[in-house]
């Protein structure tokens, strides 16, 4: 989940360095699929023009670790920059009637 400057900014530069917070941490924050939802409800709230990018793990390799944040849920973590090309699938971020995140 990112902005649509940050997404334009990924596909002009064919690489993901990470937003403000990633940067801060040292790593980039992911969400599983039944994760979306909630950080977008506690990171994003109020925000519009939101980007949702599926990004296939499995071309990560190592630089992926599952580690313990909210609650204790293990959260992707993505210790690299991301090429465009792990980029499966991505659409502005649109909630179904539930209020829940449509995943692209």
């Amino acid at each position: 989940m990112l902005s649509a400057a940050q997404w334009a900014q990924w596909q002009a530069d064919s690489v993901f360095t990470g937003a403000p917070v990633d940067l801060t941490d040292g790593y980039i924050h992911l969400s599983a699929a039944d994760q979306v939802t909630e950080t977008a409800d506690k990171h994003f709230a109020g925000q519009h023009g939101l980007v949702i990018a599926r990004v296939d793990l499995s071309a990560l390799g190592d630089a992926v670790r599952w580690e313990a944040s909210r609650g204790g849920a293990l959260f992707p973590h993505v210790y690299a920059t991301l090429p465009l090309a792990v980029v499966a699938a991505h659409q502005a971020m649109v909630r179904d009637a539930d209020g829940g995140v449509v995943l692209p």
